[in-house]
């Protein structure tokens, strides 16, 4: 059997990342819904899989030196005590997260070993270069895309899906949270 991969990331509605501006996590757009909802996506086992940017990000903002620990969002919290697989040529253990392993080489190849020897789904956060080649190569089975109500025109950074190939998505569940949220999940397929 082979495991599900879903590439999971949040976006401005002009398909960004990130941002520069004052915004603000979540584009200070979050709500109950949304965090309960979170919480739950990431309430049964599964591993995550970073990329070696993201990872180093996860440390800055999530590592165990950061002084507001204890103020992280549950589901964070949760994320951040699955187990990880890291794809990097650069970084070396100990990672400082609780159940993390480096692993260096093809990420297509790390990834498709991966799917076929893991018992539990596997999910990645952001990673977007990494995620970008995962979907050139069929290994992304979901795409779940959480649009935030904001155009960051002037403070956007990180365009979701601007490394991307072409892809003709299925729409598998949509969800709104907060009467302001969308979730959108997509079964990709490479177009032409």
């Amino acid at each position: 059997m082979t495991a599900a991969y879903t590439f999971d990331v949040f976006c401005s509605l002009d398909g960004f990342g990130s941002h520069t501006g004052d915004w603000g996590g979540y584009w200070g757009k979050q709500g109950p819904e949304f965090l309960e909802h979170r919480l739950a996506t990431y309430r049964d086992e599964q591993r995550m899989v970073f990329g070696a940017t993201t990872f180093r990000e996860n440390i800055e903002m999530l590592g165990p030196d950061v002084e507001d620990a204890e103020a992280r969002d549950p589901w964070v919290a949760r994320m951040r005590n699955l187990p990880a697989t890291v794809v990097s040529s650069t970084l070396r253990e100990p990672l400082h997260w609780p159940d993390a392993t480096v692993v260096s080489g093809d990420p297509v190849d790390i990834v498709a070993r991966l799917k076929k020897e893991s018992g539990v789904p596997l999910r990645s956060h952001g990673s977007l270069t990494l995620n970008w080649a995962l979907l050139a190569a069929g290994l992304v089975d979901r795409v779940q895309v959480t649009v935030f109500p904001v155009i960051t025109g002037n403070t956007g950074a990180g365009p979701v899906f601007g490394g991307a190939a072409d892809f003709d998505l299925e729409l598998l569940e949509s969800h709104t949270f907060d009467g302001r949220i969308q979730e959108l999940v997509y079964r990709p397929t490479r177009h032409g």
